[in-house]
């Protein structure tokens, strides 16, 4: 959601900035703003509004770029609406503040302190700075430490105060902030990708403790003052995103590159023909002494978990439950030290499902985390950890972060699988090859993709879509249904068929597109007469269908033949058929594809 960027050196700030402004737009944004402090002459600018970082920069184009050192800010709108007077940063005396997270007690604070003629916003935020500049007497981290104190809630707080020149303090919790040298200097931000081409390394900032960005060093110290280290990790993907490529948005470039990414999500867990955890640091015992299996995730990362789910019932004959995460604390699950929860998230500051890994910890469980971006929060949190190689994912709407996902959980129940004498070498062997010709047939589907983009013609003028299937197919189903309705704004729902009956056939009225996809032997024959249903309704029906099925001669507006594999393994090509159908629909609606309406990338607030 917000974003944060925050750079001291030798170069010019303003421009430093606002490219990583830039870099973080994807995380979704309503407003923008930035403060420098030119440690020369003492002199403050402060540049905001509403709107996006391109209008930023139009208002910081006359400015004599000669300061030095400077934070900047994307806001998501919480507390106030979209405005220039709510966008951060916020000044009160000598402070100058930026922040993410919720500050659950502000109303009260601004009691305690008598502050309502102070403040100019309807912010959370300029609370905490007008609470800070009340309590600072010269002493930075006397006031920061006093500040905290007050708080409730989440926050990462980056602060100048205006008699500190070329210094930036930083503070959190749970909310994230890495930092990094660059070659002229040192950065900050919410987010790796922000640290841009310059850093080579980056470190997260623990929480409660204080940071300090000199031109030439960073300074860690924990609330009484103590000097504290800190261990620095590689950047191993591309942070610069490399630009589109030839592709008009990144959700397309981010499709296509998904056979690549499951490759190398494969490569290093896979030893002598054989699924091998050890590189990840997961030890056998776990996988083979739990009793059952937990996933919590939200959107996207919770329909890897259904897929799943599904997996772990029929290969291991185990129980297991898949939890949105926003709700897991509240509906008092039953959790212990038999339990394995799995925590699923791309970029690992999912707030929901870090909440939930704490509480399901609390309870004894052990836990996996299966994220995309190392020394994140939910990768410390967690037992052990199983990163997917996607690399930066761009787009608003997750499609390889996905893939990588599910392919990591596949391998994660194949290793189940063995160590609990389900496999023997033979059937390990089997599972694994229908696994590792996943991104070859996804890569089919793929190179077939302007026959879905025809396909996609048909339904632009759709108000209501939706998507029906069993079993397996109905868990894909959740997911594509995601994909179209967050980028083309159309209203689609994925329904079990056989729970038409049951009331939503009433909603298929004449001509309205109906997705189904049919992959399962087994309920082949089930599903093809769930489809006759809605086409005697007058639906137009869109088939995703195995090749090789026998579909007995009906008609359908379009089919698409998805490539043949083992039935569980069918998510892969199925995936990657409605992601561009989404695609497709959206970006000829010419809707801004990459950045949907509302939308965030990463939710760091309840």
């Amino acid at each position: 959601m917000c974003g944060i960027v925050g750079y001291t050196g030798r170069e010019s700030v303003t421009d430093q900035i606002l490219d990583s402004l830039e870099l973080l737009e994807y995380r979704g944004y309503d407003s923008a703003g930035l403060a420098t402090l030119n440690g020369q002459t003492g002199k403050i600018k402060l540049r905001k509004c509403a709107g996006r970082v391109n209008d930023l920069r139009g208002i910081c184009k006359k400015d004599k770029k000669i300061s030095t050192c400077g934070i900047g800010h994307t806001r998501w709108a919480t507390h106030g609406g979209v405005s220039d007077e709510n966008a951060h940063p916020h000044r009160c005396g000598d402070v100058l503040l930026v922040h993410n997270g919720i500050v659950e007690n502000y109303e009260e604070l601004k009691d305690h302190f008598m502050l309502h003629k102070e403040l100019k916003s309807q912010t959370d935020t300029e609370v905490v700075a007008a609470v800070l500049n009340r309590l600072y007497q010269g002493d930075p981290h006397e006031a920061i430490r006093k500040t905290v104190q007050y708080l409730k809630g989440t926050f990462a707080l980056v602060i100048m105060f205006a008699d500190q020149p070329d210094i930036i303090y930083a503070i959190r919790n749970v909310s994230p902030i890495v930092a990094a040298y660059s070659g002229n200097g040192t950065m900050l931000a919410s987010d790796v990708v922000a640290l841009g081409a310059a850093a080579k390394q980056y470190m997260v900032v623990p929480e409660y403790m204080i940071m300090e960005l000199h031109k030439d060093e960073i300074k860690l110290f924990d609330l009484n003052g103590k000097p504290h280290q800190t261990e620095f990790i590689d950047i191993d993907w591309d942070t610069t995103r490399s630009g589109k490529g030839n592709y008009p948005f990144y959700m397309e470039k981010e499709i296509m590159e998904q056979p690549d990414a499951m490759k190398a999500t494969i490569e290093s867990r896979v030893v002598d023909g054989r699924i091998d955890l050890s590189a990840d640091g997961v030890p056998d015992d776990v996988l083979r002494d739990c009793e059952r299996v937990c996933v919590v995730a939200c959107g996207t990362a919770m329909h890897a978990g259904l897929v799943a789910k599904v997996l772990v019932q029929s290969k291991l004959n185990m129980y297991m439950d898949v939890e949105y995460a926003s709700e897991f604390m509240y509906e008092d699950p039953v959790i212990d030290d038999k339990t394995l929860v799995l925590a699923i998230s791309q970029s690992g500051e999912t707030i929901d499902t870090l909440e939930a890994l704490k509480y399901a910890r609390r309870k004894g469980a052990k836990s996996i985390a299966v994220i995309n971006v190392k020394g994140s929060s939910i990768a410390r949190e967690s037992d052990y950890v199983m990163y997917t190689a996607a690399g930066p994912e761009i787009a608003v709407a997750s499609t390889k972060a996905y893939t990588t996902q599910l392919i990591t959980l596949f391998l994660l129940v194949g290793r189940m699988a063995k160590v609990r004498g389900i496999f023997d070498d033979a059937a390990e062997k089997e599972y694994l090859k229908n696994l590792l010709q996943a991104p070859e047939k996804m890569q089919e589907v793929l190179d077939q993709k302007y026959d879905i983009h025809k396909i996609a013609r048909e339904m632009l003028d759709a108000k209501d879509a939706f998507m029906i299937g069993r079993g397996l197919d109905y868990s894909i189903l959740l997911e594509g249904a995601l994909k179209l309705k967050e980028v083309s704004y159309i209203h689609t729902e994925a329904y079990a068929s056989g729970e038409l009956k049951h009331g939503t056939i009433a909603l298929i009225t004449e001509n309205t597109p109906v997705v189904a996809v049919v992959t399962q032997t087994k309920l082949k024959d089930k599903e093809l007469s769930n489809i006759r249903e809605v086409q005697s309704r007058g639906a137009s029906v869109v088939l995703l269908v195995k090749d090789g099925f026998d579909l007995a001669d009906a008609e359908y507006a379009d089919v698409f033949t998805l490539p043949a594999m083992a039935d569980e393994f069918m998510v892969f090509p199925a995936s990657a058929a409605l992601q561009l159908l989404a695609y497709y629909v959206s970006m000829d609606k010419g809707l801004d594809v990459d950045k949907p309406r509302n939308l965030a990338k990463v939710v760091t607030v309840e």
